[in-house]
């Protein structure tokens, strides 16, 4: 398996196949997203970060998962309309995928192979995030408690490189 992200592709919530290759250059944030847990609120925290950077040059992916207590059980549209009334997320969002076991979107297994948490290569709950460099190298993951704000050092650092 080659080293970089961009080797992939997602449908986006709006059912259009997206390359990662679309975001080559950018920082790219992947998040794995659900509606209805505890950490939801973080949609705000990163539609901050991501309208703060956007303009130079990061991009975030949400990815629902419904594999974390049902936390996300709504259909593509309940889901958009969701983020969008309660969070204004502008940001990019895609259809629902599993993040662990076999069925596994090819994303989530990469990311899991280069950068392994504290669980080995499992993501452990909803909003685990992962920190993709310029070239498309994964570089840092942060669990679901880290709240976005947190990120905003290493966001920068990968920013100005």
């Amino acid at each position: 398996m080659e080293n970089i992200f961009y080797q992939f592709t997602a449908k986006s919530l709006q059912g259009k196949e997206i390359g990662m290759d679309t975001y080559k250059g950018k920082v790219v944030l992947v998040v794995n997203t659900a509606s209805k847990c505890g950490f939801t609120p973080q949609y705000e925290g990163l539609e901050i970060l991501y309208k703060k950077y956007m303009d130079q040059g990061l991009v975030i992916l949400g990815f629902p998962c419904n594999q974390f207590g049902n936390q996300e059980p709504g259909t593509e549209k309940e889901i958009s309309e969701g983020c969008v009334i309660n969070y204004g997320v502008s940001f990019p969002m895609f259809s629902k995928i599993e993040v662990n076991g076999t069925n596994a979107h090819q994303i989530y297994k990469f990311l899991k192979d280069k950068l392994p948490g504290f669980l080995g290569k499992r993501i452990k709950w909803n909003f685990t995030k992962f920190l993709i460099d310029r070239t498309g190298v994964p570089v840092k993951r942060f669990s679901s408690s880290t709240v976005p704000e947190k990120l905003t050092d290493d966001i920068e650092n990968l920013l100005k490189s």
